[in-house]
């Protein structure tokens, strides 16, 4: 097998392991026929009454598909909300799997068009609201939770301004507290990004200001027993950011959100709703007291995908490392350390990774890691790790994340796709750089691809990439960093072999963020 059909087949082994119906069957069983349990990953909730089922998110509708198979009759009523057109897609895609069944107790409600809070996800968020309210002691609340797809693109024009208000779990679930309106909620997201807030900082005040988010969901449901399922799309995996914490208790308080308003001179624009909410808000944080009710567990995660394509490389005769699952930042600085590894790598091949050149490598990768600060990486623990490989077996490093892309063109593409040619790019700029370089002397691939299955507005899920590849474009006269200056990198890879390099894998009905994988294995010299 190629390089590029091993890369291919880690990624899918990787989504498959966090598709729904397999990752639900795994976490999820119902015991009993008198007093039954409900028993996730090995913790037991009894089935006092009634259970019922809510959920919002991209994958959330395969997840209540699995969980309506568990559960049976002992399901009463649930609801779910979910991207507008996701029913079509998936059924289009011929993923009935995925799909509820005829007569289903569930109700599905779509809505956000266009991953933005809408009058539709309003009518799903007030429908889960309602029936949150009427639970009682006896009753058990499933909760399933994923994300939904989320901008991370800065814009040239206002570099503080970090493109995250768009998508998210959260979309799915606006509630505002009254009397404050939708539209006045949105607005003064919209003011606050325009003046250069955080998505933190978006996020503490739209928690404060919602009825369902910051736990607000478990809130509402008390005394019933709240179990949360949650496909975490976060980097570090965080229960009260995924989807804007729901049934996790806020870290943040009123106070926090007023802090926010005053640093971007908002607190004496405030419409007269949410002047009414702020001040009639308790000042102080909530208790684990009050979440004594609820559990929630994450069953689906980038660290999960990652270990179970760990698991496959090795399979293949891969020496399989992984890096980190939380890599994040500006996509040049990511590709950047990117390129300095596999150059590492290679110099370990060639029995030159101790030599000046290796450790003027391993300074540039720590620089590099130093300026990215992603959160969990051990660079140096990691390096020491690459130094105990002998050249014998191949090697393939993984990692996991979300980087963010600089806007500057008008082209098509996504960050997976724009990383991947970067990466491409950059390798074929060292290897001309280098006399004799020791990346010649090896086959690499470079594969990033987005779990979900889909890398901003185009068909393809990522790509794969090498050096070939890029000098291949200079032979037939493609300038590689002219398409990526207008962030065009899916034109780029659809030039070539009917777009082989794009990882095209349809709608996967999951969503873990995205993979990436570095093949690199010495070249045959027979």
């Amino acid at each position: 097998m190629s390089l590029r059909e091993h890369a291919l087949s880690l990624f899918r082994s990787a989504v498959g392991t966090v598709r729904p119906a397999p990752m639900l069957k795994r976490a999820v069983k119902l015991q009993g026929d008198g007093c039954p349990q409900l028993i996730v990953k090995g913790r037991a909730f009894p089935v006092k009454r009634n259970l019922y089922l809510v959920g919002f998110g991209k994958a959330v509708l395969g997840m209540a598909a699995a969980a309506e198979e568990i559960l049976g009759d002992h399901l009463i009523r649930g609801i779910v909300s979910v991207p507008l057109g996701i029913q079509e897609s998936l059924q289009r895609a011929g993923m009935q799997e995925m799909l509820l069944k005829p007569h289903s107790r569930i109700q599905v409600i779509e809505g956000a068009k266009n991953n933005l809070p809408d009058p539709e996800a309003l009518r799903g968020a007030g429908a889960i609201q309602e029936l949150a309210q009427g639970l009682t002691a006896d009753d058990l609340l499933l909760v399933l939770i994923s994300g939904f797809p989320r901008v991370l693109m800065e814009n040239v024009l206002n570099p503080c301004h970090l493109f995250c208000i768009l998508g998210g779990g959260s979309a799915l679930l606006p509630a505002p507290i009254p009397p404050i309106l939708l539209e006045e909620k949105e607005k003064l997201t919209k003011m606050l990004a325009s003046r250069g807030a955080a998505i933190q900082e978006l996020n503490t005040v739209r928690k404060t200001l919602s009825l369902l988010k910051g736990g607000g969901l478990a809130r509402l449901a008390y005394p019933a027993q709240v179990v949360s399922l949650i496909l975490s799309d976060v980097i570090g995996d965080p229960l009260d950011i995924i989807a804007s914490g729901p049934t996790a208790a806020s870290s943040h308080s009123v106070q926090d959100c007023l802090q926010v308003l005053a640093k971007y001179n908002l607190l004496q624009s405030l419409p007269k709703s949410v002047e009414t909410v702020l001040s009639s808000s308790p000042t102080t944080r909530a208790t684990p007291e009050d979440y004594s009710h609820v559990c929630n567990i994450i069953i689906g995660s980038n660290t999960l995908a990652l270990d179970e394509a760990k698991r496959q490389a090795e399979g293949l005769g891969y020496v399989a490392l992984i890096l980190s699952a939380a890599v994040c930042g500006d996509i040049g600085h990511v590709a950047a350390l990117y390129c300095q590894l596999i150059r590492l790598l290679c110099l370990g091949f060639a029995g030159l990774g101790e030599g000046p050149l290796g450790n003027e490598v391993r300074g540039n990768l720590l620089q590099l890691a130093a300026e990215l600060d992603i959160p969990g990486l051990n660079l140096a623990e990691f390096l020491q790790a690459l130094q105990g490989l002998g050249p014998e077996k191949p090697v393939c490093i993984l990692a996991g994340g979300e980087t963010t892309v600089r806007l500057r063109g008008s082209g098509k593409g996504g960050r997976n796709q724009e990383l991947a040619l970067r990466v491409g790019l950059g390798l074929h700029r060292a290897q001309g750089a280098e006399a004799s370089s020791p990346l010649g002397r090896c086959e690499i691939i470079f594969l990033s691809g987005g779990t979900d299955g889909q890398d901003g507005p185009t068909g393809a899920a990522g790509a794969f990439c090498s050096p070939e590849l890029v000098d291949e474009a200079f032979q037939e006269g493609l300038d590689a960093e002219a398409f990526l200056s207008n962030n065009d990198s899916y034109t780029f890879f659809s030039h070539f072999q009917r777009g082989r390099h794009l990882l095209v894998t349809g709608l996967t009905g999951t969503n873990v963020m995205d993979i990436q994988a570095v093949l690199i294995r010495p070249r045959d010299r027979s």
